[in-house]
């Protein structure tokens, strides 16, 4: 029985990291998870186990040559962005992988906007919020303030996608899906590095930007693959959905975090944006990908703790909860009535008292209410009514009923769709790569897709 063709894909999240075989239907023929103790740098705060992560890739890897089923013919990469390792120039880390969510030092944030133009100019110029540790070009500059020796050892500062493939390829590459995730580096308009990045003297430590599409040839283990550069996982995962969709489209991507991702509209960002938690992502291609962000995922778990608390019930039963059209219609009223604060980051739940409600399910779906309005006031931020007729939901939220509902009831001019598909980061990591090292056509049928279309008033006002 001769092996099967698959490409391996390295899909590293802050929590959880997996391996995956495709094979050349796209179908997952093998996974591997693991997870790493989290080690602390030099200030005790946690960060990834960059030494634990670099012996998986091998490891798992080898495993992987040696099961005799499979021929691997290409490596890539899709892991979160925001975080940089720092090689010297025998491709050692400098220095520890920086956790994106350490305090970052108030008086070096006002020094460095004071000296760039302010922090609104700023970010409309790099389509960054001021984001502190979560701008990965602001990690370097406070590197070359606070330790300018290990500084200086730098040779090239690589996101954590493009650290992973000079593991297996020894090459030093950039690439613009982790460059245009809010690093505060990039200047849209000009589509170049912007300016700040080569007065510190922060350029030369930037590797060559090379097409997420073109992989390098490699060997490992005795073996010729193709070795992808890596992909910032929200663009990644975007990347199916350009593969199978023409039309405009927007993508409410759902999880802790619900993010409106619309890869059609051209308009530059615009301050109210900004204010809103709007930002801009990269496509593969360079192209920018107008973004809002909302906590959705987590509040949603925090307000059922507390309508379980409340109503003496378990958690578990808001996995799958039906919806309830005449529920939806009585709970109207109160809705239209509450007062809604426009800018307002989380919903109005938590201010509402649950012993006003008459059991659980009635709560729940004035939650789901709620958070929903929060989404469409998040969305219309990004959304061209022009041209966009379609909006997929993938994640958490595509699977919750009521959510899926009353998101289609909100936009009653819209097609709806709840997407799914077999891990879609992975998955666009390894399609992006198709020509490659795959002989088949690309499959058509990569999205399963569940429209949800139906005609009420329910939260048009």
């Amino acid at each position: 029985m001769s092996a099967t063709p698959v490409i391996a894909i390295f899909d590293v999240g802050k929590t959880n990291k997996k391996l995956f075989l495709f094979d050349e239907n796209y179908r997952i023929v093998f996974e591997k998870s693991a997870r790493f103790t989290e080690t602390v740098d030099e200030d005790g705060f946690p960060c990834e186990n960059i030494e634990s992560l670099r012996l998986s890739v091998f490891d798992s890897l080898s495993e992987v040559f040696r099961m005799k089923q499979f021929l691997v013919k290409a490596v890539n990469f899709s892991a979160y962005g925001a975080s940089l390792v720092n090689l010297d120039n025998n491709g050692n880390a400098v220095c520890p992988l920086y956790n994106y969510l350490k305090p970052y030092p108030e008086k070096l944030l006002d020094e460095f906007y004071l000296n760039y133009g302010g922090e609104e100019n700023f970010s409309l110029a790099t389509a960054s919020p001021v984001l502190g540790s979560l701008n990965s070009g602001m990690q370097l500059y406070r590197l070359k303030k606070e330790k300018p020796e290990e500084f200086k050892r730098i040779k090239f500062a690589l996101h954590l996608p493009q650290y992973m493939s000079f593991l297996l390829s020894g090459r030093h590459y950039s690439d613009l899906t982790s460059i245009g995730c809010h690093t505060g580096i990039w200047e849209f308009s000009g589509q170049r590095y912007h300016e700040w990045v080569h007065h510190e003297g922060i350029s030369p430590k930037l590797a060559p930007i090379e097409p997420s599409h073109q992989p390098v040839a490699s060997f490992f283990l005795g073996n010729n693959i193709k070795i992808g550069i890596g992909l910032h996982d929200s663009s990644a995962a975007l990347v199916p959905y350009l593969f199978n969709f023409s039309e405009p489209f927007i993508l409410i991507s759902t999880g802790t975090w619900c993010i409106t991702l619309n890869p059609f509209n051209r308009q530059i960002l615009s301050s109210e944006q900004l204010k809103n938690d709007c930002l801009c992502y990269m496509q593969y291609e360079g192209k920018p990908v107008k973004a809002s962000r909302l906590f959705s995922g987590f509040e949603h778990e925090q307000q059922v703790k507390r309508i379980a608390t409340h109503f003496n019930t378990n958690i578990i039963k808001y996995k799958n909860v039906d919806f309830n059209p005449a529920i939806a219609e009585s709970l109207k009223i109160r809705t239209m009535t509450h007062h809604v604060i426009v800018d307002s980051k989380e919903s109005i739940f938590g201010s509402r008292n649950l012993a006003d409600f008459k059991d659980d399910t009635e709560a729940y779906h004035q939650l789901i209410i709620d958070l929903v309005q929060l989404q469409v006031r998040s969305t219309r931020l990004v959304l061209d009514d022009k041209d966009v007729k379609r909006i997929f939901v993938d994640g958490g939220f595509s699977k919750n009923n009521v959510y899926m509902n009353l998101l289609a009831l909100a936009f009653p001019g819209m097609e709806v769709f709840a997407a799914s598909m077999a891990q879609a980061s992975a998955l666009g990591a390894a399609i992006i790569l198709h020509r490659c090292w795959n002989s088949k056509p690309l499959p058509a049928n990569l999205i399963e897709l569940n429209y949800y279309g139906i005609n009420s008033s329910i939260l048009s006002k």
